[in-house]
């Protein structure tokens, strides 16, 4: 465990802040967006495009991983970099919220977790100290703690249940972290989860108990399952108020354009959402002027690029007209160059984010720019 995180600066009048991770020899600028390569690869994407836009920091999901391929191929390999052959870092989750998702199938126990597989119907039994070992196998650079994540809404009850219950395990987890060494050569790092849902005294309860285990980082987990857009941003809120300023923070499964930008004011350095890579291979495109749903007959004879805002050989030199052509006739081709697209964005929205902290401009630009996001 270190230090993985230096603060650049902090916005002058909200909490936006820029930094830069260290993981293991590369420097990843924040604020941070990360594509999700849930069983080793971002579907739709070569590698080669991913390092082309500028991404140095994927997910990858330690419950499917486990599942597929299995933790025996992966460990003939020598770890998930080269079994996917990609040289820059990786965070896994943990498979915390897969099991969420599998509310009929699951049996939470203090212990650990039974649920049953979605793809065969077989038992598995997951514990804080198996999720880190496996982790340890799959060689992440970033791992994270199994945490129990409830549904919304939730009774307080539960909530303090699963509460309490995270807390448990992430003592837990830390020990087994501390007690095993990494496997592949690549130093591992370990990130405690903030649940609470959406009752702010837990979050707070959940912020003082987990920043006893000094974690490397803090997540911020249970959000955008199905609460109101501003009461995420009311519990994303209390959690950065009382997180440390030298630890990056990042809030789990989320989200849109939007969301990014309202958390990135309120102080959130890291991002996973599988909404541009999905989203894309359902032809709605995120570009610097707006949301565009490719399949409108109104591209049908657009000679526009896709984006003439970005400055990459996709968005510059192909079509609107041309990408409707691929989704309407079902050409592999229109999933990539959509995907593509909305990750470009993506990048280009958390890095012009970061250099409007850095002059001084953040809110300005992001009450001007979130405009274009609004729903019709």
């Amino acid at each position: 465990m270190g230090n993985i995180f230096k603060l650049e600066k902090e916005a002058e009048d909200c909490k936006a802040r820029a930094g830069i991770l260290y993981i293991n020899g590369t420097e990843i600028p924040t604020p941070i967006f990360m594509p999700v390569g849930t069983y080793g690869t971002v579907k739709a994407m070569l590698h080669s495009s991913l390092i082309e836009i500028g991404y140095k920091l994927i997910l990858g999901n330690t419950y499917h991983l486990y599942l597929r391929p299995g933790l025996e191929i992966i460990e003939h390999f020598q770890g998930l970099h080269n079994f996917m052959n990609w040289k820059y870092s990786i965070l896994t989750d943990s498979g915390g919220f897969q099991v969420f998702s599998l509310q009929s199938f699951r049996k939470l126990t203090e212990e650990g977790v039974e649920f049953v597989s979605h793809l065969d119907g077989s038992k598995h039994f997951f514990t804080p100290e198996s999720v880190v070992q496996y982790q340890r196998v799959l060689g992440s650079d970033i791992m994270m703690v199994l945490d129990d994540c409830v549904e919304y809404p939730a009774e307080y009850g539960r909530v303090l249940e699963a509460l309490e219950r995270t807390l448990i395990w992430a003592k837990r987890s830390i020990q087994k972290f501390k007690e095993t060494e990494p496997l592949w050569g690549r130093e591992q790092y370990i990130f405690g989860i903030i649940q609470g849902g959406t009752y702010p005294e837990l979050r707070l309860k959940a912020v003082e108990e987990m920043l006893k285990f000094d974690f490397d980082g803090y997540a911020i987990g249970g959000l955008s399952v199905g609460e109101p857009e501003e009461t995420m941003y009311e519990m994303t809120n209390i959690c950065t108020e009382r997180l440390p300023a030298d630890k990056p923070r990042y809030l789990m499964g989320v989200g849109t354009p939007q969301n990014l930008l309202e958390c990135i004011e309120r102080g959130v350095d890291m991002f996973d959402c599988v909404l541009p890579t999905r989203n894309g291979r359902n032809g709605q495109i995120f570009t610097t002027r707006g949301k565009i749903n490719i399949r409108n007959a109104k591209y049908k004879f657009s000679k526009e690029p896709i984006d003439p805002g970005l400055d990459n050989e996709i968005s510059k030199n192909f079509t609107l007209g041309y990408l409707r052509h691929l989704f309407n006739t079902d050409e592999i081709l229109g999933l990539t160059l959509a995907t593509y697209q909305n990750l470009a964005f993506y990048k280009w929205l958390v890095s012009t984010a970061r250099e409007k902290i850095l002059s001084g401009l953040f809110r300005y630009w992001k009450n001007n720019l979130i405009l274009n996001f609004v729903d019709e």
